[in-house]
């Protein structure tokens, strides 16, 4: 008979008549100790086995759930809602949550990278909550918005048809340019135009370079998230918080300026 303790540990009980490591083999990770015990009585041995985590999870020590089982880049386990349950769901999750990512990837670049074009006087440009609403001389207002919606939504009309049926954007006549359009897999186009350098030419060897481009990208979603947070607080660009942080960093800090506008 074992008896589990909390979640972790496995106690095995020994019997009076013999020792239990005639019975129990030695285990990797696996503790044997003697416990005294009363005078004329027989000593027992106990093994305390530690039950190793397999790989890593966002809090240590927490089972991940049984869908979550690590074969997913960037999988450490994290569903407290459970929206992953469902298989079909969690394919489709793990493209929105890819392509958020590069969303903001490319959102922090722009903005740090506009911001301080900005600071440094190097170019007139508004700040990046504002760009929206600045009139172009080159096409108006409306002119944008249609480009940018047939743009958009002809990416992400190509994208969905690969996530229903992989692989079939590269069929079929397209200007001369399907190849291009050719993915190594839902998520991951391939071809000269999406991958000029070819980084991952073969996908299921890429383990490491989805792990490392959904990493930053769930770091750019923070940053996204910060970005929006001290815009509607302070007003105005990244850097120039970054500018008045560091002229005074230790009564210039992101509490200080919380608690300051709440006043």
């Amino acid at each position: 008979m074992a008896l589990v303790v909390g979640r972790g540990f496995l106690v095995q009980p020994c019997s009076s008549s013999f020792i239990c490591k005639n019975v129990y083999k030695p285990l990797s990770g696996v503790t044997n100790t003697f416990w005294p015990t009363r005078p004329g009585t027989t000593r027992c041995l106990t093994q305390t086995v530690a039950r190793a985590q397999l790989r890593p999870t966002w809090l240590p020590g927490l089972d991940p759930p049984p869908y979550l089982d690590g074969s997913l880049p960037g999988d450490f386990g994290f569903d407290p809602l459970g929206l992953g349950e469902d298989p079909e769901s969690l394919k489709w999750y793990v493209q929105a949550e890819l392509v958020h990512a590069r969303f903001a990837m490319l959102g922090v670049a722009g903005i740090l990278l506009t911001d301080l074009l900005r600071v440094t006087g190097i170019s007139n440009i508004p700040v990046w909550y504002e760009a929206g609403a600045v009139k172009f001389k080159f096409a108006n207002t409306e002119t944008l918005f249609i480009v940018q919606l047939i743009l958009m939504g002809f990416v992400e009309t190509k994208r969905y048809m690969d996530f229903v049926s992989p692989g079939s954007q590269a069929e079929g006549p397209f200007f001369g340019i399907e190849a291009a359009f050719e993915g190594l897999e839902p998520g991951y186009p391939g071809g000269p135009l999406l991958n000029p350098l070819g980084l991952a030419k073969d996908i299921t060897k890429s383990r490491d370079w989805k792990l490392k481009e959904i990493k930053n990208g769930r770091l750019a979603m923070v940053a996204m998230l910060g970005i929006f947070v001290q815009a509607s607080v302070t007003h105005v660009g990244p850097i120039d918080n970054l500018v008045e942080h560091l002229s005074n960093p230790w009564h210039k800090t992101i509490v200080q300026t919380l608690a300051n506008s709440g006043s």
